[in-house]
């Protein structure tokens, strides 16, 4: 699965096109306008005025056009908009001047008349992953230069560096927060990241789940409770706010408290005063607040189960962590990850994921994210007898592809945004052809109807070795 990150960059990338031929471009523009914002020029010196006044991220140029030079043109890309990746598209070009192109520095050459039209969004996107790759390590290398820690968070999709960027602005500012999530998506994990990137990473980082405490015991837990204030108080005891001073409290599911004891903590992060459960005197604490919840929290304020001034003064600062099925690319990322986690775990040395496991993996939606993943994988890692895991090795609830239907196999892409679910049935599509066709190419590739080239390309891109089906397998 690609990316988050090129994906969001292919349905953003503005390609420029550029032929002396308007069927050229008419074809082009009609191919391409579904996925990437496409503009056109009909000669090069259209296509200088375009660059100057447009953000492109490729240009698609013919290197032969009438009174132009189109190796000139592409010079002339490359040395005032390095930046902009060039595709060199051309039927009438000397191989001299493809070799040329190439040499100096043309991302990709492409022979006119353009008969497969995948093969060559194919290359787009290769380039444009190319691309945010780049970026991508300008960015980490930004943040590790700028000492920000992030080795507990696992995941390089778009959706979460968007959040790792938020993150890194407001860990040094000295604000409440409010991290909103599913269930299992990190959201203590995000809480723990920015207090270690606080200006109280020294002190201490204290943790509560306010939805496994009763209310009475809760109170008594965070603001501290003095000696026979109820039957099991035995003893002065201080709370989480007082062991949490100079440093960070976190609690989580905080939708899961009452009223009564809302207004207490409002005290507290207004006043920065709490009063022991039983005691008379009032308690100075100086504690950084991050709360979360799996909740919608303003839905909770309309139905009267939240107070809207607790909500205000907790929601200054919002993270929203977005689920599995909004960043499906991180999957591959954490499982490998867990998988070298559990396989040390239970002594299971070179274990890997198969092809077809992955394949499960990222097409499910994982109600549970990355706790359900993780979960899932360590139950793999247990059952595997082979050097790969293999279909059978998942929990049941997650390998249900025998007994579903082809409803049940379409449902699992529905929530995927259309290139992505294409992207997800053309792998599985492969996969079956191939392994139905006992990994021999040519027949697939008549079967299918895609050209032999062609196909191959598309394995490649799948990571889909056709060598594995040609002979029984024990890991696949």
């Amino acid at each position: 699965m690609e990316n988050q990150n090129s994906k969001s960059m292919i349905k953003k990338a503005k390609i420029l096109i550029i032929d002396d031929e308007e069927d050229t471009l008419d074809i082009f523009r009609r191919q391409l306008e579904d996925e990437y914002e496409i503009d056109t020029a009909d000669s090069a010196a259209t296509a200088v005025e375009k660059l100057n006044i447009n953000e492109y991220h490729i240009a698609m140029t013919d290197l032969v056009m009438p009174n132009e030079d189109g190796i000139e043109l592409f010079k002339k890309i490359k040395e005032q908009w390095p930046h902009i990746s060039v595709m060199v598209i051309s039927g009438k070009a000397s191989i001299e001047m493809a070799v040329e192109a190439m040499k100096l520095g043309a991302d990709e050459f492409i022979e006119k008349p353009v008969e497969d039209l995948d093969l060559l969004k194919l290359m787009i996107e290769k380039i444009l992953k190319a691309k945010w790759q780049i970026e991508e390590i300008d960015r980490l290398r930004r943040m590790l230069a700028q000492g920000f820690e992030r080795t507990k968070i696992i995941g390089n999709s778009y959706a979460i560096q968007k959040v790792m960027e938020k993150v890194q602005r407001i860990a040094p500012l000295d604000t409440t927060i409010l991290i909103s999530g599913e269930t299992g998506v990190g959201k203590e994990l995000f809480a723990d990241l920015i207090f270690s990137n606080s200006n109280r990473k020294d002190k201490k980082f204290v943790s509560v789940n306010c939805g496994s405490l009763p209310e009475n015991l809760l109170e008594s837990m965070l603001f501290g409770h003095k000696k026979g204030a109820f039957t099991s108080a035995i003893r002065d005891k201080k709370g989480y706010f007082q062991e949490a001073d100079e440093g960070t409290l976190f609690l989580d599911e905080i939708t899961e408290t009452s009223q009564a004891f809302q207004v207490k903590l409002l005290r507290a992060l207004e006043k920065g005063i709490i009063r022991w459960v039983g005691g008379d005197k009032d308690i100075e604490v100086n504690v950084r607040i991050i709360t979360a919840t799996n909740k919608d929290l303003e839905e909770e304020v309309r139905k009267g189960n939240f107070r809207e001034d607790l909500y205000y003064r907790l929601n200054v600062i919002n993270i929203h962590i977005p689920p599995l099925r909004e960043r499906v690319e991180d999957i591959i990322l954490l499982a490998n990850t867990f998988v070298k986690e559990f396989a040390k775990k239970y002594s299971k040395a070179d274990l890997k994921i198969s092809e077809p496991v992955m394949s499960i993996l990222t097409t499910k939606a994982w109600k549970g994210n990355v706790r359900e993943l993780r979960n899932s994988i360590e139950h793999a890692v247990a059952m595997a007898t082979h050097k790969k895991i293999i279909p059978e090795d998942l929990p049941s609830h997650v390998y249900q592809q025998k007994k579903s239907t082809g409803n049940k196999s379409l449902e699992n892409i529905l929530h995927l945004p259309y290139p992505q679910a294409k992207e997800t049935f053309e792998k599985s599509y492969l996969e079956q052809l191939i392994k139905s066709c006992k990994g021999d190419v040519t027949k697939a590739a008549t079967i299918s109807g895609i050209k032999r080239q062609n196909i191959y390309e598309k394995f490649k891109r799948y990571s889909i070795d056709p060598a594995k089906y040609r002979v029984p397998s024990d890991s696949s």
